[in-house]
C-alpha cells in the first residue's frame, strides 16, 4: 500500500472526475493522500475532501503565490480550518521567488505567521521553497521548533544535510525521473530512507511515464521502481520500491510510526518503511 504524502485532488484540474478517482485509490493501493491547501479556499476545499473520505487527509495553509487580497483575519481563518482531526499539517507555505521578488518581505512575513500557527497547535509544515533557498533555510534556522517536510526539494546537497540534521524530511517528485535532474538524484541519493516522503503533487509534476498527463499515484506507482536502475537510486538491496514509492508498515508494526518525530503528534498512518 502507499502513501502520497502530497496531492492537490481540490484542483479545478479533477473537477470531472474528482470523486470517482479519490473513491478509486484504496482500490489501487493508495491507502492514505494529504491534500495541502494553497489559499483560503482551497484549504476549505481540502478538507472537504478530508472530510468525506477516510482515506484523505489535509494541509490548511497560504502559498507564497497566494498573497493578493487575503483578508485581516486569514491567520484565524487559517486556525479554525486546521481544527480538525483530518488536518495533519500547515502548508503548503513558504517561499517563492520564480516569478515575482517584488513580494519578497510580505512572503516572509506570512511564511513566519504560519510557522507560529503550527507550533502553537504542534503541527508539522509543508514548505514550498522555489529560488528562495538561502532566505528558507534563514527562517527555519530561526525558528527550530518547527519541523516538516521541504516539499519537492531542490536545494543543494548541502543545504539538504543541515536540513536532515535539524530533523526534516525531504520530498521528491515525478522530476527527480527527467534527465536534468542531476541536483535532485544527488540529494536523494544521499538522504536516509527513513527521511524521503514521495509526492505526486498531483496534477502537476509528473514523472516521466505521465509526462503532460494529470498525475496521480494510482496511476504511478508502478511505474516508479522501473525507473530507479535508469538512473542509479539503487543503493542498498530491498530498496527500489521505498525509494520512489512510500509504502506502509505492516499492520502489526503501525504503531512504529509514533517514533518519527514529524508524525508523533497527529498523523494517521506510518510515513513510509522504516529501515533502522
Amino acid at each position: 500500500m502507499y502513501f502520497d504524502t502530497h496531492a492537490h485532488y481540490d484542483d479545478k484540474a479533477f473537477d470531472k472526475d474528482r470523486i470517482e478517482l479519490l473513491s478509486s485509490l484504496p482500490a489501487n493501493g493508495v491507502e492514505a493522500v494529504i491534500d495541502p491547501g494553497c489559499d483560503l479556499s482551497s484549504s476549505a476545499e481540502a478538507r472537504s475532501l478530508a472530510e468525506a473520505f477516510p482515506h484523505v487527509y489535509f494541509a490548511a495553509g497560504i502559498h507564497p503565490e497566494e498573497l493578493s487580497d487575503l483578508p485581516d483575519d486569514w491567520l484565524s481563518q487559517i486556525t479554525r480550518l486546521a481544527d480538525s482531526a483530518k488536518c495533519v499539517a500547515i502548508g503548503e507555505i513558504g517561499l517563492d521567488y520564480y516569478w515575482d521578488v517584488s513580494q519578497k518581505e510580505l512572503q516572509k512575513q506570512i511564511f513566519e505567521d504560519q510557522l507560529r500557527i503550527a507550533h502553537s497547535l504542534d503541527l508539522p509544515v509543508i514548505i514550498h521553497d522555489r529560488e528562495a533557498h538561502g532566505d528558507c533555510f534563514e527562517i527555519i534556522s530561526r525558528h527550530k521548533e518547527n519541523r516538516g517536510v521541504f516539499h519537492c526539494y531542490s536545494g543543494s546537497a548541502e543545504m539538504a544535510s543541515e536540513l536532515l540534521k535539524m530533523g526534516w524530511y525531504l520530498g521528491f517528485d515525478g522530476p527527480i525521473t527527467y534527465k536534468n535532474a542531476r541536483k535532485a538524484v544527488e540529494v536523494l541519493s544521499l538522504t536516509p530512507l527513513d527521511r524521503i516522503l514521495i509526492e505526486t503533487d498531483s496534477p502537476y509534476l509528473s514523472p516521466v511515464c505521465r509526462r503532460n498527463c494529470l498525475c496521480n499515484l494510482s496511476e504511478c506507482k508502478e511505474a516508479f521502481p522501473t525507473l530507479i536502475p535508469e538512473i542509479g537510486l539503487m543503493r542498498k538491496t530491498g530498496t527500489i520500491q521505498n525509494l520512489l514509492c512510500v509504502r506502509m508498515l505492516p499492520q502489526s508494526g503501525r504503531q512504529r510510526f509514533q517514533d518519527l518525530p514529524w508524525c508523533s503528534f497527529r498523523f494517521p498512518l506510518p510515513v513510509l518503511q522504516l529501515f533502522r
